[in-house]
């Protein structure tokens, strides 16, 4: 059983949030978030200290025994954290926040985040980059990054803070039929893709035979490739509304089901307060509320500032 020895204190505020204004609803405005995102953060809080701290048996917004003792202490926590805080926190102006994201894959659930990031510290310096989950996550242990997303197959990667799955579905431009006879044309990033090896060893286990037709460094070229019927392609499903009716999901697909692909989130574990602080903040706000998570001791928790709220999507 793990041993809880660090209690996040962006979970501890929403928690008084909730208890002060008698609403999940209402928690979530000052904070700029969701109601289903601070639902999210009360189960997370429950689960690390093992019990429950609403009594959901009563109407409204009602604390058990053990939630009253929790809250009472969680005030006089957060008041010490915010008054270490003022004495010791950075100007946000003087920091840079370095994000590593997975490129064009599962775009749309992660640069979300980022135009609240910016909105709400628009004096931080953000620097995003693109790349593989491999070069992502040596960036990061390297300390070149502060923060990661990365797509990770079936499993999550190593002190991942959090991860949640990704539905991956067939694609094709609507006419788009296949040939028996044929090897299955695919269109993908190339055999160096994680997603393409993932989509190979579905069709090799089923014993399909392929041929890569076209290879990419983007997803609108091989969006492009597959609306113009030259191949069909595995993506993650989010990833298909922003296509419009070009490419659709091809539901009854004569193919093996792709399983679906980890996304994954980790955060440098060296890094000094508040920057930490701020990679943890930007963390969490990736977290749809179907994530998993996953206690690290060696992450710095803060509240540099509010938690975002969840980025939305589709979990597994």
């Amino acid at each position: 059983m793990t041993v809880v020895t660090n209690v996040p204190t962006e979970l501890l505020r929403t928690l008084v949030a909730v208890v002060d204004l008698r609403s999940f609803t209402k928690a979530a405005q000052p904070f700029g978030i969701t109601q289903p995102a601070v639902s999210a953060q009360i189960k997370r809080l429950q689960t690390l200290l093992g019990t429950d701290l609403l009594d959901k048996s009563a109407p409204g917004v009602s604390l058990t025994a053990k939630g009253e003792a929790v809250v009472s202490e969680a005030r006089r926590m957060l008041s010490i954290n915010d008054r270490l805080v003022k004495l010791t926190v950075t100007e946000p102006s003087s920091l840079r926040l370095r994000v590593g994201l997975p490129g064009d894959h599962v775009g749309q659930l992660l640069w979300r985040p980022l135009e609240l990031f910016r909105k709400r510290w628009p004096h931080v310096r953000l620097h995003v980059h693109a790349a593989t989950t491999s070069q992502l996550v040596h960036e990061l242990e390297q300390g070149d990054l502060d923060v990661v997303a990365v797509l990770s197959g079936i499993k999550p990667v190593d002190h991942a803070r959090f991860h949640w799955l990704e539905e991956m579905v067939w694609v094709r431009a609507p006419e788009t039929r296949l040939d028996p006879t044929s090897p299955i044309p695919l269109v993908s990033h190339g055999r160096h893709c994680l997603i393409h090896q993932h989509v190979m060893a579905a069709l090799e286990k089923e014993g399909l035979d392929h041929d890569l037709v076209f290879s990419g460094s983007n997803l609108a070229s091989l969006t492009s490739a597959v609306a113009a019927g030259f191949g069909i392609m595995a993506i993650p499903r989010g990833l298909v509304a922003a296509e419009g009716g070009n490419v659709v999901v091809w539901e009854d697909a004569p193919l093996p089901r792709i399983p679906p692909m980890t996304v994954s989130v980790r955060i440098r574990s060296d890094a000094e307060e508040p920057l930490a602080q701020l990679a943890a903040a930007f963390a969490d706000a990736l977290m749809p509320p179907s994530a998993i998570v996953v206690p690290d001791d060696d992450v710095l928790f803060g509240d540099f500032a509010p938690r975002f709220g969840a980025a939305g999507g589709r979990g597994g």
